[in-house]
């Protein structure tokens, strides 16, 4: 599970990076990520392990989605359409923070 999830993780971290010659829409992007790991951080707090990060990714797309669309501007660049790239950047992002993290 924590294998299969990590794997997920770092492929939105690399789609996430190949948006970059896009400032705007890079700007927009981080912001989309920035409020997920809010949300995260809320969720399950600063001291977490992969295995409580992994749990939390399974339940998660409801919540990602509602944030960003709470969080997408008008004629954004980055929206909707985008939640599977930022869910999976923010917790591979997250995941750097868990106290069993190793690279």
């Amino acid at each position: 599970m924590i294998d299969a999830a990590r794997y997920q993780w770092e492929e939105g971290r690399r789609r996430l990076e190949s948006e970059s010659r896009d400032a705007a829409r890079a700007r927009q992007l981080a912001d989309l990520l920035e409020a997920v790991q809010d949300e995260l951080r809320r969720r399950i707090g600063q001291r977490f392990t992969l295995a409580e990060l992994a749990r939390a990714y399974e339940g998660s797309e409801e919540w990602v989605r509602d944030v960003v669309i709470r969080m997408t501007h008008p004629r954004a660049r980055a929206g909707i359409r985008d939640t599977t790239l930022v869910q999976d950047a923010a917790f591979a992002q997250y995941a750097r923070g868990a106290t069993d993290y190793r690279p």
